[in-house]
């Protein structure tokens, strides 16, 4: 037999099903990050690791009155004792607990360098000393008395608590986030004050609605304060599914200068927004002209936060121009709301805010019922001890003589006066100078005492009612020494309605330039910058030549329309610049391969077009109707088969004038067509052959214009030959009407 040792991987290979062991493995992941890293418990409302640093402070004692110790102590004796993780991540976590700006409620009392709402990170762990916060103790109040349950650390030498007894509604108080496999969570911080008064509801009224919770929970309370905007129905809806959002801005104010000016003054801005990159990225903004109301941005904030903004020009609205700021950048920021936690320290569930204050009232009800057992053992054992001294007291010369001469003192004294072994070696541990008469006394106060307290302990176990009024006390403690009345415990975050503006904000934020809309016949599109009229010098590819000229500013809109019967529309401000030969429209829009552009133009909100096709057929639109939001653009005119679409016109007049192929001209009323928002039309001129050529809508006392070859222009009043009914064949186009049979620009 060899004596060559069985190292790791001599043992024969065992075949087993990858896809199994993946499962295995990865599900394994899974419950761990949820379970012990990602998802906060909802009773104590803390993650493994923030539970693990309070409970290594509390052995350490790092009490709310006690001096402090260095960051590096404590992060040793969590990484050693209970947390197997890097130090940095204990440390990040430790230093985030004592941020005010970060947590609502700090847990840690921090003295150093712990970072700053700039998101400069804190010193290192070896400068920084720590200690707990009343709010940490009061989440640690009675764990040494079996209020929770304790399991072995990871490496079986130490025990740690499952959950904390947590005299503080924790987890809606100070809010968590974090990230699991498949589920994440998100729960912004709340005022205290306000949770303690929906709990003493709930106590008193178990059956309340969401509606009443959210009347004394009205939102999210910060610790960086701001203004909440969320309309309360949202509220409403997102505490009662427990997913939503709220949006968030920051608190600002108006101050004059000198002169009739004025200057924005920010104080507070919302949650988990780092100033530094908030600066930036105005400046940003600032740089690429997508803020043309903001002149510049200081930043002096000292201990408080104060930017200062400057308007373009002191004729600017305050409120407009912090409309276009808060549209744009993170003064204006939505903070999401997912309560998914730990139910019952097992089950990942996403809980309302009712179910979430039930869950933490059921808590504090099983640490009291466990709190009141300990007691009650405690006191039936000291009464069992003071019970032994007085039949001392009673028997002084026996018990004395027992003791003195007897070999075996304690069983004589169990036998004699029919003690427990508990009471006789507390007889025998007793010193010869408690004998006197005022420790009698004392010890008949005692058991008193200790008696009157035990039959109140009894009816508290026995009576539910009594559990809650116990309950309801603790609740109004805390809200007494946390609530409103304190520098700590009052609101910061308030609430109010987004103003109303009339003002287009996307045009606002747009800076006003004239340019020159260019389209070349093949369908290639630049704006020149400036209302330009001379175009020798505009350059087109070879073969391509000038369609259509527009004079445009920055801040409108261009609307195309095609001879598939479609409508697009381009930004102004998007258009490529006017050096080179621009780009072609279908990078634009997605426009057919056989469509071509028909006309273009500014869009007029209020203003009606009549759109019409070859076939003869067409209509009047409104022009806000065929503003098209996408690439794909609006199907207004609907065309089939060989048809397809030859003009748009503006509407404006009180008859039409349509001529055809055939050099037949037709003119009514503007009233005999319909108005429509999109389809095929209807019939506006008949034809035998050819189809439809142009249109025109006209003033009766203006008359019919018209373009030649030469580009001279004509008015013609009498049109009395021509006038018929819609539909009708129409009369021969008048003399020196051009041979296109087109009317000309339209535009």
């Amino acid at each position: 037999m060899s004596d060559k040792p069985i190292l790791p991987g001599d043992e024969p290979a065992e075949a087993i099903n990858l896809k199994d062991a993946l499962e295995e493995r990865y599900l394994a992941y899974a419950l761990s990050t949820i379970m012990h890293r990602a998802l906060p418990d909802v009773r104590d409302g803390l993650k493994p690791v923030h539970r693990r640093l309070l409970f290594a402070m509390r052995q350490l004692k790092l009490d709310p009155d006690q001096g402090f110790k260095k960051c590096a102590r404590v992060v040793g004796d969590v990484i050693g004792k209970y947390h197997p993780h890097g130090d940095q991540s204990v440390y990040d976590a430790l230093v985030r607990l004592a941020q005010s700006f970060a947590v609502r409620y700090p847990l840690v009392d921090g003295q150093g360098n712990f970072g700053n709402i700039d998101g400069d990170n804190a010193a290192a762990m070896r400068y920084t000393e720590a200690r707990m916060t009343a709010i940490a103790a009061a989440l640690l109040e009675g764990i040494d008395e079996d209020t929770v349950d304790f399991r072995e650390t990871y490496d079986g030498s130490e025990e740690e608590p499952v959950v904390l007894p947590a005299n503080f509604p924790n987890l809606l108080a100070n809010g968590s986030n974090g990230i699991a496999v498949g589920m994440a969570t998100s729960i912004p911080p709340h005022n205290v004050h306000e949770l303690c008064s929906a709990v003493l509801h709930l106590i008193k009224y178990p059956n309340a609605t969401i509606e009443k919770l959210v009347d004394l929970v009205p939102g999210p309370d910060f610790p960086t304060g701001g203004v909440l905007v969320e309309p309360r129905e949202n509220i409403v809806e997102a505490y009662k599914t427990g997913r939503g959002g709220f949006r968030v801005r920051a608190r600002w104010h108006k101050e004059e200068l000198p002169r009739g000016g004025y200057q924005v003054v920010v104080t507070e801005i919302p949650y988990q927004v780092q100033k530094s990159r908030l600066i930036e990225k105005i400046a940003e903004l600032l740089h690429a002209k997508k803020l043309p109301l903001l002149g510049d941005i200081l930043d002096e904030s000292a201990e408080d936060i104060r930017l200062v903004i400057e308007p373009k020009s002191r004729t600017v609205d305050p409120v407009v121009l912090m409309e276009s700021l808060f549209r744009l950048t993170d003064l204006e920021n939505r903070v999401p709301f997912n309560m998914n936690v730990l139910s019952q320290g097992k089950i990942p569930n996403v809980l309302s805010l009712k179910s979430v204050l039930l869950e933490w009232l059921d808590h504090r009800k099983e640490v009291l019922v466990r709190r009141s057992n300990w007691r009650l053992g405690k006191i039936e054992t000291r009464l069992e001890i003071l019970d032994g001294y007085l039949i001392a007291y009673l028997n002084l010369d026996e018990v004395i003589r027992i003791v003195r001469y007897e070999d075996h003192p304690k069983q004589e004294l169990m036998d004699q006066f029919k003690m427990s072994e508990v009471q006789a070696n507390a007889i025998l541990d007793m010193r010869l100078r408690t004998l006197n008469k005022l420790q009698e006394v004392e010890i008949k106060s005692e058991h008193k005492k200790l008696s009157a307290e035990r039959k109140q302990i009894i009816a508290l176990l026995k009576s539910d009612d009594l559990q809650w009024e116990r309950i309801a006390d603790e609740v109004k403690s805390t809200r007494e020494q946390f609530g409103n009345r304190t520098e700590l415990g009052k609101r910061r975050s308030e609430f109010a309605d987004a103003p109303e503006i009339d003002v287009d904000l996307d045009q606002v934020m747009i800076e006003k330039e004239p340019i020159t809309f260019v389209l070349s016949d093949k369908g290639w599109v630049r704006a020149l910058k400036g209302h330009q009229d001379d175009f020798a010098k505009v350059q087109f590819k070879t073969g391509d030549k000038l369609k259509r000229a527009i004079h445009a500013q920055t801040t409108d809109k261009i609307v195309l329309f095609a001879s598939n019967g479609k409508f697009f529309t381009l930004a102004a401000d998007k258009l490529p610049g006017g050096r080179g030969h621009g780009e072609p429209i279908k990078l634009m829009v997605d426009i057919d391969e056989s469509a071509t552009i028909l006309e273009a133009f500014v869009h007029e909100p209020d203003r009606k077009l009549l759109v019409a096709s070859s076939g003869g057929n067409g209509f009047i639109v409104g022009e806000n109707d065929v503003v098209a939001l996408t690439r794909k653009g609006k199907q207004v005119l609907n065309v089939s088969g060989a048809d397809e679409a030859v003009a748009c016109v503006p509407a404006s007049g009180n008859m039409i004038a349509v001529i055809g192929e055939n050099r037949k001209m037709l003119v009514y009323p503007m009233d005999e067509v319909s108005e429509m928002t999109r389809g095929k039309g209807m019939r506006l001129q008949k034809y035998k052959d050819g189809g439809l050529s142009d249109v025109q809508v006209y003033d009766v006392d203006v008359g019919v214009s018209w373009v030649d070859a030469a580009g001279r222009s004509f008015t013609l009043n009498d049109l009395y030959e021509w006038v018929g009914s819609r539909a009708q064949a129409g009369r021969i186009a008048p003399r020196g009407f051009p041979k296109s049979n087109k009317f000309g620009p339209a535009f």
